[in-house]
C-alpha cells in the first residue's frame, strides 16, 4: 500500500521515525552543547566526543545549527581540528565550497 505522497506506507513510517530520532538528539544534545559554549570549555576529548555524536544527525537542521556553534568554539582551541569536522560534515552530507563561504562556519 502507497501514502498520499506515493511512498510505501513503511517508507514514510521510517522517516517518522528518523524524524523523531532527529528530534531526540536535539533534546539530548542540545545542554551539553550549551553547557560547552557558556561555560567556554576546553575540554578538547569533550568536544569532539559531542561533535561525533552531533554528526550523525547534522541532517536536522536545528542539530546541524548546534554542530556549527560548537565547531565555531573549538575553532578557538584547536583549528586544524575544528576544519577536520567541517571536512567530515561536508565529506557526508555532499556540501561543497570553503569554511566561511556559505556564513554558516
Amino acid at each position: 500500500m502507497a501514502d498520499d505522497a506515493g511512498l510505501p506506507r513503511e517508507f514514510a513510517a521510517l522517516a517518522g521515525q528518523i524524524g523523531e530520532l532527529h528530534e531526540r538528539a536535539l533534546v539530548q544534545f542540545a545542554p551539553i552543547v550549551l553547557h560547552i559554549l557558556r561555560s567556554r570549555s576546553r575540554d578538547a576529548g569533550r568536544i569532539e566526543r559531542t561533535l561525533d555524536h552531533l554528526l550523525d544527525f547534522c541532517g536536522h537542521a536545528a542539530v546541524l545549527q548546534l554542530y556549527r556553534r560548537l565547531c565555531r568554539h573549538y575553532h578557538g582551541i584547536d583549528p586544524d581540528a575544528a576544519l577536520g569536522y567541517v571536512t567530515a560534515y561536508r565529506t557526508m552530507y555532499g556540501r561543497e565550497g570553503e569554511p566561511g563561504s556559505d556564513g554558516g562556519w
